[in-house]
């Protein structure tokens, strides 16, 4: 096997390896190998982006979910869970909000919650439309039939994210409960596609079982299904599920990971997400410095952000929306990036606008 830093570079090049390649990499990088990797990511990085950072208006709508995942701080069986879910006046406050502020992207992201129904979705995503028509609707609210993400796309949504979580159907199997299907989750994605979302996917490092042949095959799964977003972020136990006691992934797999992502799909819209910044307190800078180029800061109502509990300690619960995004502005700019003003489309994608 060539030595890390020849793969990176043939990475760089080529924008794919071997399961084999991908995983010798992952298991056997030195820390100079990942500043290597970091420091060609920045040079991809900002040959198709520039400097620019992209802001995505989080707005957490529900935390009532019909999932059981064993990793998820709002799975159904966590009884102590403090439930609620956003009104649409909510929802369309926190976007009037999140337009002032400079947000040109609405994510509305929730667990599979039935209120949101087909008609309840499409005449929300209608209104969002008719009130700031120059910006993006992102939904992340898990599996629909091929027919329900058609209406919530004719209605006016632009993109969906959907993590698969992992592409490994025994891996699935250990992370979720028999009736939750991994053949499902895969099909969700390529439907999304076929409709013409903007799509993205994702994984956590470091869940419970996973290896470096296992993230291999993530990333062989995401250079397949070319989506235009990866959303990655580091396993964090939540203390109300079955993964309570289980280790919690790393910020140097996780950043390893981003680098490479960049690498192999230059023109991806890579979040440095919140779990990075939960584990570490300058996490989401050096996301940004390793590849990144996506930020998602809260637009929820203070009044429940902490009960979208995902998993433990997670930052920003209290912060205003403006003083999340003032912090924001400022670690960004600490990394000599920027934040733009924009929908922040996929490179080359035709929007409907």
């Amino acid at each position: 096997m060539e030595n890390c830093k020849t793969l990176i570079s043939q990475l760089e090049e080529t924008q794919i390896l071997s399961k084999e390649e991908f995983a010798f990499l992952i298991a056997s990088h030195s820390e100079e190998d990942a500043q290597y990797l970091f420091e060609r990511a920045r040079v991809v990085r900002e040959r198709y982006f520039g400097k620019s950072v992209y802001l995505r208006g989080l707005i957490e709508i529900s935390n009532y979910c019909a999932n059981d995942c064993y990793y998820c701080g709002i799975r159904r069986s966590n009884e102590t869970a403090d439930r609620y879910r956003l009104t649409e006046e909510d929802i369309l406050a926190c976007c009037e909000e999140g337009y002032q502020l400079g947000f040109r992207t609405f994510v509305m992201q929730g667990g599979e919650d039935a209120h949101f129904t087909d008609e309840v979705l499409v005449r929300l995503i209608g209104n969002i439309k008719s009130r700031f028509p120059d910006c993006a609707i992102t939904l992340s609210l898990g599996e629909r039939a091929k027919e329900r993400y058609q209406k919530l796309f004719d209605a006016g949504a632009d993109r969906y994210l959907l993590r698969h979580e992992t592409a490994n159907a025994q891996h699935y199997a250990q992370l979720h409960p028999a009736w939750m299907s991994h053949t499902r989750r895969i099909q969700c994605l390529w439907d999304l596609k076929d409709i013409g979302y903007q799509v993205g996917t994702g994984f956590m490092v470091g869940t419970p079982f996973q290896t470096p042949e296992l993230l291999a095959e993530d990333m062989l799964f995401i250079k397949e299904l070319q989506p235009q977003m990866v959303g990655i972020g580091p396993f964090v136990p939540h203390h109300a599920t079955p993964f309570a006691n289980e280790a919690g992934g790393t910020v140097e797999q996780t950043l390893f990971m981003l680098g490479l992502l960049r690498l192999m799909m230059p023109q991806l819209l890579l979040p440095s997400t919140t779990a990075l910044g939960t584990i570490d307190k300058t996490g989401r800078e050096k996301g940004l410095m390793a590849g990144a180029n996506v930020v998602m800061p809260n637009l929820s109502p203070v009044s429940v952000r902490k009960k979208y509990d995902l998993y433990d300690n997670k930052i920003c619960t209290g912060d205003e929306s403006a003083q999340c995004v003032n912090c924001l502005g400022v670690r960004i700019a600490s990394t000599g990036y920027r934040i733009e003003e924009s929908r922040g489309d996929a490179p080359g994608w035709n929007n409907r606008l």
